[in-house]
């Protein structure tokens, strides 16, 4: 690395990385395994495991979420995003779930999109890497009084003769501490932050963290570089031969739209899922917060893109979800706290939003749903409602603020008829396909070795990429299109060399 003199500093290095999640430190790792001198530029803090012990979840949430997990996707009803800012990304605060996509959906992409090499066949072997180097296995239910509520949603789903599976997980010596989603504070969630950026780092890979990039270099065809403000605001040029951008959903497409990349296709379709958050009561305890997120998800309703999870459970977290309701209801709700389990239905959207970059580096994001997705919602709460009460609850509190809770199905069934699109409260924490890759004429950003379409030296490799939505946890998925994106460049290196 070389600096210079002056207000504005030039770092010299080979290989520039911007963003340290799942797809960025999937490029770090490989990229210096091959040799490559590569340094990662990460906008958030850097927070070792004791750090996030230390802490509280609700001071993990500020310091390690953007915007400390309430980015609103304004529309009707405005979506509330969250998404990791920190070394390691949203890996170091999602539930380390590793789920492979299904051929089909491959298959399906490759079809719309228009590019080939993404298929089931051409992933297995880098999701066979993926799921070794972080241990990825089958989490069970546990001891007697662990994730009780996991076991009344199989339960549930038993008795309704639906089909449930344990979650599949990338943990090691999991202690049950019930704070995943606000990082992990024993370090056995194997987070980029504890996996693959260590590795890259022993491998001479070297990170910055708190620093955020401005705007990428270019000549208006070939991308050299980035400039960016340091933790104490001092301005770095950093010049590279290559240039990873893995800055997330939303981070990507704003970078591109700065840097007069793709302006006018980048950001204008961000697909999404989004969470309906079901409180359910039973008449004995469950004590959801004994156990980790989660060990068991309906996967019924599946190819349909329908999920349903329990969620992590804490009093801020249960008081957070009901933050719309008279704080009297919500005093009664945390009175019988030992009795209820949240749990999450993650539904797929048709419509998509847009990312647009703002003066100062702040984002604005609209989305469109459509009725289609309003009636998709009304059928997951069904679901989701169904399964619950066949799992003995008896009382339901659906996501809707002004609504009553719902004890019958018959209940269930008039609350489905008067819901209206503005009435949901709607989270979601997974954003795909905002600078996807497909054909130039059927609208992708990127081509198939993740270029955005016109211009040299700069590969996108993150979520944002995917050709589409996943329908499942996408951490798998981001990975595996980064092997193969970077893996495709590593080779061409050597091809040329």
């Amino acid at each position: 690395m070389r600096r210079g003199s002056g207000l504005q500093r030039r770092i010299d290095t080979e290989i520039l990385v911007i963003g340290s999640g799942a797809g960025g430190s999937v490029a770090a790792l490989e990229l210096a395994a091959a040799g490559h001198q590569v340094t990662v530029l990460e906008e958030g803090p850097r927070a070792g495991t004791a750090t996030i012990a230390a802490a509280s979840p609700a001071e993990n949430l500020r310091n390690l979420y953007r915007n400390g997990g309430l980015t609103p996707i304004l529309g009707t009803p405005t979506i509330v995003y969250g998404e990791g800012r920190a070394v390691g990304g949203t890996t170091l605060v999602n539930g380390g779930l590793l789920w492979e996509p299904p051929p089909s959906l491959l298959a399906r992409w490759a079809a719309v999109a228009g590019v080939d090499g993404y298929r089931a066949e051409d992933l297995a072997p880098h999701l066979k890497t993926v799921s070794a180097r972080l241990g990825a296995a089958v989490q069970q239910h546990g001891g007697p009084e662990a994730n009780r509520d996991s076991r009344l949603l199989a339960e549930g789903a038993d008795r309704l003769g639906w089909s449930w599976q344990h979650a599949r997980r990338v943990v090691q010596g999991c202690q049950n501490r019930n704070r995943c989603t606000t990082g992990c504070p024993s370090g056995a969630k194997q987070s980029m932050a504890v996996s693959y950026l260590p590795r890259a780092e022993a491998l001479g890979a070297h990170i910055s963290p708190d620093t955020r990039v401005l705007r990428l270099l270019h000549d208006g065809r070939t991308v050299h570089g980035a400039l960016a403000t340091g933790p104490d605001g001092a301005r770095f040029e950093y010049r590279a031969r290559s240039v990873f951008l893995a800055a997330g959903p939303l981070g990507t497409p704003g970078l591109l739209q700065r840097s007069r990349i793709q302006q006018r296709r980048a950001g204008r379709e961000l697909a999404l899922h989004v969470n309906l958050r079901t409180v359910a009561r039973f008449p004995g305890q469950v004590n959801a917060d004994h156990g980790t997120l989660f060990t068991a998800q309906l996967k019924e309703f599946g190819d349909r893109g329908i999920l349903v999870m329990p969620s992590n459970v804490s009093r801020g977290s249960l008081a957070a979800a009901l933050a719309g309701r008279d704080p009297a209801e919500v005093t009664r709700y945390l009175e019988e706290y030992d009795r209820l389990g949240v749990y999450t239905t993650q539904v797929r959207l048709q419509g998509t939003a847009t990312v647009r970059s703002l003066p100062g580096g702040g984002m604005l994001l609209r989305h469109g749903m459509t009725i289609a997705d309003h009636g998709a919602l009304v059928e997951a709460f069904r679901i989701g409602a169904r399964v619950l009460l066949a799992a003995g609850a008896d009382q339901l509190t659906p996501p809707v603020s002004s609504a009553p809770p719902l004890t019958t199905m018959a209940e269930v069934e008039e609350f489905c008829r008067r819901v209206r699109p503005g009435d949901w409260e709607l989270v979601s924490v997974h954003g795909m396909a905002s600078a996807r890759m497909a054909q130039a004429e059927r609208g992708g950003v990127c081509d198939e070795l993740g270029r955005p379409y016109g211009f040299e030296g700069l590969r996108v490799c993150d979520a944002s990429v995917l050709p589409g939505v996943t329908g499942i946890s996408p951490q798998g998925t981001i990975m595996a299109f980064a092997h193969e994106i970077t893996a495709r460049f590593i080779e061409e290196r050597q091809r040329t060399a």
